[in-house]
C-alpha cells in the first residue's frame, strides 16, 4: 500500500536504495520455493503441518514478489515509463495492494492453522490422525486462500472507508490474542504433561519413549512460536504505520513516523527472508532435503 504522504513536519522521508528491496525480493523468493519444493518432494514432509507451513511460505512468496514488482514500477515510474497516476497503473497498484493484504491475512490464518494443528498433535497425539488429515488439511487449506483472496479485495476497494480500517486493525489484534492465548495455553498444559511423564515409573524403556515423542512435538511447537514471534516483530511497524494513517493522519510527530516507512516495508520484505532460516535451522529434515535440491543428489527421488 503506497502510504507515503506529504509530510509537514522536520523528519525528512527516509529512502532506501531500490538495490535493497530487490535483493531481499529475490533471496527470499528463492528460498521460500525451495521450502515449496522442499515440501512436495519430500514423502516424509507429507503431512498437515508441512502442509500448512508450505501454505505460509506461498503467502511469504506473494509479499515478496508483490513489494519487489512495485519497486520495479517505481523506479520505471522515475525514469518516465510509466505514469503514476496513469489509469492501468492505478488498477495495478490496486491489484498488488490486494496481493499484499491477502499475503498479511494468509500468514495469520497459517499461523493459527498451525497452532491448531499443533495443539491436537500434542494433546490428542493418538486421535491426531483421525482428526487432521489430509483431505481436512486440503479443505482448510482451500478455505483459507478463498477467504484471504476475497477479504483483501474487499479490504483494498474500500479502505478509505474507517469501517474497513478499522476492521483491518481489530482483525490484527484478536488474531494475535488468539494465537498468543493458544500457544501460553499450550505450554502450561505441556508443562502439566511433561510432570506427569516424569513421575511415571519406567517399564521396558516406555517413558523414554514417550518422552522422546513429546520432546520433538514441543520442539515443533517451540519452532512454531519462533515463526510467530519473527511474524509479529517484521509486521508490526507496517501495521502501526497504517493504524497512524488512521489516527492521526497529519500529526507532525505521526509524520516523523511515517517518514520510515519504507524501512518498515524493508522489515516487513525481510519476514519472508527469516522464515525459510527457521525452518532449516529447526528441522533435520528440511536440512536434508534442502542439501539434497540444492547438490542435485539423487534427484530421481523427487519424482
Amino acid at each position: 500500500m503506497n502510504a507515503t504522504a506529504v509530510n509537514p513536519s522536520d523528519c525528512p522521508e527516509v529512502k532506501v536504495p531500490f538495490f535493497v528491496f530487490f535483493i531481499i525480493g529475490v533471496v527470499s523468493l528463492a528460498e521460500n520455493l525451495l521450502v515449496v519444493v522442499a515440501v512436495i518432494c519430500n514423502r516424509n514432509l507429507h503431512s498437515p503441518m508441512y502442509c500448512f507451513i508450505c501454505s505460509l511460505a506461498a503467502f511469504n512468496t506473494i509479499a515478496s514478489l508483490t513489494k519487489t514488482w512495485e519497486n520495479l514500477m517505481i523506479v520505471f515510474a522515475d525514469v518516465g515509463q510509466l505514469e503514476k497516476k496513469g489509469s492501468s497503473e492505478t488498477k495495478l497498484d490496486d491489484v498488488m495492494d490486494s496481493l499484499l493484504c491477502m499475503s498479511f491475512v494468509g500468514s495469520i490464518f497459517s499461523f493459527l492453522a498451525i497452532a491448531v494443528d499443533r495443539y491436537i498433535t500434542i494433546f490428542h497425539a493418538l486421535r491426531y490422525h483421525n482428526i487432521m488429515t489430509m483431505r481436512r488439511t486440503g479443505v482448510i487449506l482451500g478455505v483459507i486462500w478463498t477467504t484471504c483472496g476475497v477479504s483483501a479485495v474487499l479490504m483494498v476497494r474500500f479502505f478509505e472507508s474507517k469501517i474497513i480500517m478499522i476492521c483491518f486493525v481489530v482483525f490484527f489484534v484478536v488474531s494475535l490474542v488468539i494465537i498468543c492465548f493458544l500457544y501460553v495455553y499450550m505450554f502450561m498444559l505441556a508443562l502439566i504433561h511433561a510432570r506427569k511423564i516424569a513421575a511415571l515409573p519406567t517399564y521396558g524403556g516406555r517413558k523414554c519413549r514417550r518422552q522422546r515423542r513429546w520432546g520433538g512435538n514441543m520442539r515443533g511447537a517451540l519452532t512454531l512460536t519462533i515463526l510467530f514471534g519473527a511474524f509479529v516483530v517484521c509486521w508490526a511497524p507496517f501495521f502501526l504505520h497504517l493504524i497512524i494513517i488512521m489516527v492521526c493522519p497529519m500529526n507532525p510527530y505521526c509524520e516523523c513516523y511515517r517518514s520510515l516507512f519504507q524501512l518498515h516495508v524493508v522489515l516487513l520484505m525481510s519476514h519472508a527472508l527469516i522464515d525459510p532460516a527457521i525452518y532449516a535451522f529447526r528441522s533435520a529434515e528440511l536440512r536434508h532435503t534442502f542439501k539434497k535440491i540444492l547438490l542435485c543428489s539423487d534427484w530421481m527421488w523427487c519424482l
